[in-house]
């Protein structure tokens, strides 16, 4: 819990920071109150450091904990309540909100002195058990050591000779100069299983003249590593300093091949150790295997991409003889009756083919082989299991990852929890949850979106988040998922941490206590109107709800998406939504009975995102949308809106802005494109042209003003208004645009604006469904790293102009484009083509 305590108490210090920084009018109202938030927040950070005796905490640190957390989303509440009450003041527009008593300053300034009181109370008990340390980087929970025999048996081996065929392969490469070689896999997937095995498979032995095993957990220490490595090669390392060990480690091997593991490397922060101990390794036929569920640290080490190996996961055949061996160990692996089977692989359908898990599982029902009956409520109890300490080896080997992160890091993956077993989890929804809840925000130049992109990069390098579906050219994900077992973990601690409530079954259950929630069909309605600390919501359920105004009001984020919900309820439905005063982050996507966005849109001035996607049959938004002035995500696409009103330039804020259409309505004072300049900072921009569209002259350079914006598509989409694809020829790019996607532009020449020359930092060009006969003007060649070519059946190009045209490129897709010449790659088809 304390870890995650402390990242909710770092979110909270930087959002106070900030609003002193700013001075906002709030502030000034409560300065000493903030001032004095900010300081025990400081102090309790501080102690929070003190990790060493937080892993023993006793009974009272824990009750100062749950304490703790709950009074700071009591003043994440003050805080919130304070920003928009200021975004009221300067709106003028919200008469009669609560925001506007005249008892809120009395009622907000006891609140603050009750939280600091609070405050001081916790940071007082805390102190008696904690203390701020002067170095919060420890060595002593270092370890490593030289593997013997006993840590080594070839009997549990099961489904990973192709795994050490491939690695042998590259062990025995002699084109590579000191090769260096990665396992990457999450905790009990069996890397260490599998360098085991090449460590004593008898032609490594064979091939190599020194073996040298080290086993390092989760803090590097280059003195001692450097040691053990000595030790490994049979030399006494007492008394030697750094520069000696690397120097008879260099005796030792002089004109000798060598092979060391590195096995379970957590992190590789310091390069320069790491660089001198590969200097002394004999270049040639030596090789080095290091397994970690970190990517990132492999390739800090030197493992190129291609040299990287992720085990997979057990298959049904194999899994079942792991378990076998295990929970038949009298019968030498084999089932006594169908019963048992019957059970038994119900079992592994829980295990997802995690080898450890398998092996705990089967341990586990050994002594239950009599009792078809035990196996059962085996089965039937498998989450609770895991709160038990029966699967206890996973859940510590899953756990280490865990606790590994860094404690943001923790609430990002808490949040994976809500979602059902084996479901698959879009990436922006995720994201978007991230930022209503304050668990990323920006950071220097880059946005909070891109910033959660990257969080969620880090847990898939971690081996803690699984890719499901992902962009070619970059790899960006869109889908992602969880392995079972993870699941079983972050459960376990969300429930631990009262975030979340949880059932025998590991479903998801309503709670007093609740913070984040996905509401499913076999949930009670009722229950939910009660849920008062309730802070993210998202429905995944068909039935039709009844809101009642002024309930939920905790609810930071919102997700509607595609939930049935009728035009009666409509109404009633912004209704209870205007009420929301801290809503961050609100998804509407897919609501089909939504025609109109109404004017009580205006008092949801915390909005950070709107999203608004797929309504297909939104005609309408009120005007008022201009007064939320924090938005920084407005995502119409896919909705039929034909004019926005003016005054959205207004949003300064704004970072990502979809379904943009530029109309021509002259009597009507509808958003012009000419407005889009006033949004600086723009980094997305997906327009629509039409036959009606009119771009002024004065239009023309309106892009090349967004200094930011990183993403540009244009979709003409049933637009074969030659004057209005001249006005498209007539525009100025951006200047550091980076992607661009071009769709129904039908035209047989690319608009003269794309070219290397104007489009300098392009790195992705991508354009489906046109008229396009030729792609290269001939001019200078470009940088581009990534194209798609989708449905441009009159495309006539040749691949080895293409490659002249653009000799950085790396990546391609090309499908239903059939006169393309001796392409490496299907033109017929969807073909993929990857530079080797």
């Amino acid at each position: 819990m304390s870890l995650v305590v402390e990242a909710m108490v770092t979110t909270l210090t930087e959002h106070v920071f900030t609003a002193l920084i700013n001075q906002a009018e709030f502030a000034l109202d409560f300065s000493g109150q903030f001032e004095q938030l900010k300081t025990g927040l400081d102090l309790t950070k501080a102690l929070l450091a003190d990790t060493e005796s937080l892993n023993h905490k006793n009974n009272i640190i824990k009750a100062a904990l749950f304490e703790l957390r709950e009074v700071i989303y009591k003043a994440d509440d003050v805080l919130t309540d304070c920003l928009v009450r200021d975004e009221y003041r300067k709106d003028r527009s919200c008469s009669g909100s609560l925001f506007h008593d005249p008892f809120f300053l009395h009622r907000t300034g006891k609140k603050l002195k009750d939280i600091n009181l609070r405050m001081k109370e916790i940071e007082q008990t805390l102190g008696k058990f904690l203390r701020a340390p002067d170095n919060i980087h420890r060595e002593d929970a270092y370890q490593v050591r030289v593997m013997v025999s006993q840590d080594w048996n070839p009997t549990e081996i099961i489904g990973l000779d192709s795994d050490v065929e491939k690695i042998k392969g590259w062990l025995f490469d002699t084109s590579k100069v000191l090769s260096h070689v990665g396992i990457v896999g999450m905790g009990g997937l069996g890397k260490t299983t599998i360098a085991q095995k090449i460590f004593h498979d008898l032609e490594v032995v064979g091939h190599f003249h020194k073996l040298i095993w080290v086993c390092v957990s989760q803090s590097f220490s280059a003195d001692r590593i450097m040691r053990s490595i000595l030790e490994g090669l049979g030399e006494n390392a007492s008394g030697a300093g750094v520069t000696q060990i690397l120097s008879r480690i260099q005796q030792v091997l002089t004109d000798k091949s060598c092979l060391i593991v590195m096995d379970d490397v957590w992190n590789q922060t310091d390069v320069d150790w790491w660089t001198n101990l590969c200097s002394v390794i004999p270049k040639q036929s030596s090789c080095i295997i290091v397994t970690t569920r970190n990517e990132e640290a492999v390739i800090g080490m030197g493992v190129e991409s291609s040299r990287i190996h992720r085990p997979k996961t057990l298959n049904d055949e194999e899994s079942w003889r792991l378990f076998s061996k295990f929970a038949f160990p009298t019968s030498k692996g084999l089932c006594p009756e169908d019963r048992l089977e019957k059970l038994g692989k119900e079992l592994l359908k829980k295990c997802g083919g995690l080898p450890l898990a398998i092996k705990t599982i089967g341990s586990l029902l050994a002594s239950k082989v009599d009792s078809p009956s035990q196996w059962r409520r085996v089965l039937e109890s498998f989450h609770a299991l895991t709160t038990e300490g029966k699967t206890s080896s996973v859940m510590a080997s899953l756990r280490l990852s865990y606790d590994e992160l860094p404690p943001g890091l923790k609430q990002c993956l808490l949040c994976f929890s809500i979602y059902p077993e084996d479901y698959e989890i879009r990436a922006d929804q995720l994201i978007h949850w991230w930022i209503g809840e304050g668990l990323v925000q920006s950071k220097g130049s880059r946005t909070a979106v891109e910033v959660g992109y990257e969080y969620l990069a880090e847990l898939i390098s971690r081996c803690l988040v699984e890719i499901v579906q992902h962009r070619g050219f970059d790899g960006r994900v869109y889908k992602c998922k969880i392995h079972d077992m993870v699941r079983e973990l972050i459960i376990m601690i969300a429930e631990e941490e009262e975030l979340c409530g949880f059932d025998e079954q590991g479903r998801q259950k309503l709670t007093a206590n609740t913070r984040w929630l996905c509401f499913i069909d076999e949930m009670e309605e009722k229950s939910l109107k009660r849920s008062s600390k309730l802070r993210a919501l998202l429905m995944m359920s068909s039935r039709r709800f009844d809101f009642e105004r002024n309930s939920l009001r905790s609810l930071r984020m919102l997700d509607l998406s595609n939930c049935t919900v009728d035009e009666h309820c409509v109404k009633d439905l912004f209704s209870w939504i205007s009420s929301l005063k801290r809503l961050a982050t609100l998804n509407l996507s897919g609501i089909q009975a939504l025609k109109e966005v109404p004017s009580s849109i205006h008092k949801l001035l915390n909005l950070q995102l709107l999203l608004l996607t797929g309504c297909s049959n939104l005609e309408k938004i009120h005007p008022s949308i201009t007064n939320l002035k924090k938005l920084i995500i407005l995502d119409l696409g896919g909705s039929p809106i034909q004019y926005l009103h003016q005054g959205l330039g207004r949003l300064s804020y704004l970072q990502e802005f979809s379904g943009f259409k530029i109309v021509s309505q002259p009597r009507m004072p509808c958003f012009r494109l000419l407005e889009i300049r006033e949004l600086i900072n723009l980094r997305v921009l997906r327009i629509h042209v039409s036959s009606t569209t009119v771009i002024a002259d004065n239009e023309l350079d309106v892009l090349s003003q967004l200094r930011r914006l990183n993403v540009l598509a244009i979709d003409a989409e049933d637009c074969r208004n030659n004057n209005v694809l001249e006005m498209v020829e007539r525009l100025t790019p951006p200047p550091s645009l980076q992607e661009l996607y071009l769709r129904n532009y039908k035209k047989e020449t690319l608009p003269s604006w794309v070219n290397p020359g104007q489009l300098s930092r392009l790195q992705y060009l991508c354009i489906e469904n046109g008229d396009l006969v030729k792609l290269s003007s001939g001019q200078t060649t470009w940088n581009l790293e990534g194209l798609c070519l989708k449905y441009l059946m009159r495309l006539d190009v040749d691949w080895k102009d293409l490659e002249k045209d653009m000799p950085v490129l790396r990546y391609m897709e090309i499908s239903h484009c059939y006169n393309l010449k001796d392409f490496p790659c299907s033109v017929m088809e969807p073909g993929v083509w990857r530079k080797n």
